[in-house]
């Protein structure tokens, strides 16, 4: 089987497509990613065979390709939506429809946000998966409708938006983190996806050990966008928490150099990257910006959090940790030292906090893992028609 994965140029969506694309390596599949081209590196440093597709851009460094983009917050919303559902697929699109049939396609899989998948696998007919990052609660009034492109490349208007979930739909994350008021399609298979990094790569976290005894771990990591160098964001975690009586471990991404931020006492570490497969289970509350992926990494290791949301969806995410009594929410206009140490201090006393996380986790290792995935992928490419999951009512 050939599968072909599309992916927005950015890590928060394409690191949740990678235990997928290495679980069909894994099973003798072929597969390759079509991306920009300024992405690639990145895809083939996981190991992964590429095509350059679309209009090149990264997400990490968005204003840098788009001047005109809004700067990180509510009002780049809009902007971004358009650039994802517009912009970005109207270019992508022929690409794709050369490279799946050059490749000799069996089936594509792409992330919810990225369309040009989802519009190239139709034009061919080829059935396509959606992955990753997923929001079942109706998007209409946030996102600009697929149906005018739709119409443009000759396929049928899809109003209500269900062609993405016509066929396989894998959702990344324990049931309970939908909402009552979100429709789950019946083609959604809910999956625990083994974490991206398992091993202490060369020693790479040893110095973990060298921390003071007998304090709390507080990561902080405000992911790989722009977000993070939103400004003053870190600059509040470490001024609130560094006399504070825990271990302090601030990933800053590769936008921000941890020498900018001077010198540290010896229970602060400042880095670029950590892995996160090793540091989490180990971490007793973590500081996100409510990105899908550290939240579901959190939660499959059963680690409380404080939710300092930006854009995007990590308003809605860090609400429904809020909801499920898994973490704290520092809002937009709260984002000072003082609110930041209160917060951490309130989840590390508070045990209901990781009590709550523990049972998520526990719901996420219930679940089938990527050899179910592969699996399902094979059937799709096999039957090319819709796969219904079977649901305990």
């Amino acid at each position: 089987m050939r599968a072909l994965f599309t992916t927005l140029p950015g890590s928060g969506t394409f690191n949740p497509l990678v235990p997928f694309g290495r679980a069909l390596v894994d099973a003798g599949h072929k597969v390759a990613f079509a991306c920009a081209a300024s992405f690639c590196p990145v895809v083939e440093e996981a190991g992964f065979k590429t095509f350059l597709a679309g209009i090149d851009w990264r997400n990490d460094t968005l204003t840098q390709s788009f001047p005109d983009a809004p700067p990180p917050g509510p009002e780049r919303i809009p902007w971004v939506y358009n650039l994802w559902r517009s912009t970005t697929p109207r270019a992508m699109v022929p690409d794709l429809l050369a490279i799946a049939s050059r490749w000799n396609s069996d089936v594509i899989v792409h992330g919810a946000l990225e369309s040009s998948g989802q519009l190239a696998s139709e034009l061919l007919g080829l059935p396509h998966a959606v992955a990753g990052a997923i929001w079942f609660r109706s998007q209409a009034a946030l996102v600009p409708s697929l149906d005018p492109l739709r119409v443009e490349l000759g396929l049928a208007p899809d109003p209500s938006g269900t062609r993405l979930y016509h066929y396989l739909t894998f959702a990344p994350m324990p049931p309970t983190w939908v909402t009552l008021d979100e429709e789950v399609p019946p083609t959604a298979h809910f999956l625990n996806p083994q974490p991206l990094d398992q091993l202490n790569v060369d020693g790479e976290l040893d110095w973990l050990a060298k921390l003071p005894p007998d304090r709390p771990l507080v990561h902080a990591t405000l992911g790989t966008t722009e977000v993070n160098r939103t400004p003053g964001l870190y600059e509040a975690i470490l001024d609130g928490l560094r006399d504070e009586p825990v271990n302090l471990v601030v990933g800053v991404g590769r936008q921000r150099d941890p020498a900018e931020f001077g010198p540290q006492p010896d229970h602060v570490r400042i880095a670029r990257h950590l892995e996160h497969g090793v540091l989490l289970p180990r971490c007793d509350v973590v500081i996100t910006h409510g990105g899908f992926g550290t939240i579901m990494g959190c939660l499959a290791a059963g680690v409380p959090m404080v939710v300092m949301p930006v854009q995007g969806d990590q308003p809605r995410n860090a609400q429904r940790c809020a909801d499920l009594g898994v973490g704290r929410v520092v809002g937009p206009k709260e984002r000072t030292p003082e609110v930041i140490r209160a917060a951490v201090c309130a989840v590390l006393a508070e045990p209901s906090y990781r009590q709550n996380a523990a049972r998520l986790r526990d719901e996420f290792a219930e679940l089938p893992g990527m050899e179910h995935a592969t699996a399902l992928l094979e059937q799709l490419a096999a039957e090319r028609k819709p796969l219904l999951a079977h649901r305990v009512t």
